[in-house]
């Protein structure tokens, strides 16, 4: 028999969301739902560019950099990274916006100083991934790194100097 969280009544029935006696919420005693997004596994190879990509990169001026979007629902999206602080999220303000529930609101920032971008995750709740491993701080980018943000898959490429 289990007793409801918040006033300690005893519950008859197991599959009930709510307590009939105050109305709390029970989700929290049938356990946690939160899904984490695992990191693609299928490669990517700088050959799979399209010419207009690939035109694309090589036209960035020095100092910017391209994130390419492969996968999500804004595949073949370009996001140009060309001011010293991009942020990266579901809220409709972040600089690069991903519409997708596996998107934290305010999920990573991109940071260009010293010659090079960095990424970092704003405390996501699925995290982010450079090549395929979860990142803890900062992280600095290199050309054909993969970076991925909840569902959406991209590759970050550097203006050549």
């Amino acid at each position: 028999m289990m007793n409801c969280p918040a006033c300690g009544h005893e519950l008859t029935e197991a599959a009930a969301n709510f307590c009939p006696h105050c109305g709390a919420s029970l989700a929290k005693l049938s356990g946690d739902t939160t899904r984490v997004t695992p990191a693609v596994v299928e490669e990517f190879q700088l050959d799979d560019l399209d010419a207009v990509d690939a035109e694309a990169i090589e036209a960035l001026p020095p100092g910017s950099a391209l994130l390419l979007v492969l996968r999500g629902t804004q595949a073949g999206a370009r996001y140009l990274i060309d001011s010293d602080v991009i942020t990266a999220g579901r809220h409709p303000r972040c600089d690069i916006f991903l519409d997708d529930i596996t998107v934290s609101r305010h999920h990573a920032r991109f940071a260009r100083r010293t010659g090079q971008v960095w990424v970092s995750d704003e405390n996501s709740l699925n995290g982010t991934y450079v090549n395929k491993t979860l990142i803890d701080g900062e992280v600095a980018l290199r050309r054909g790194d993969e970076v991925q943000i909840g569902k959406f898959r991209m590759v970050f490429f550097a203006g050549q100097d």
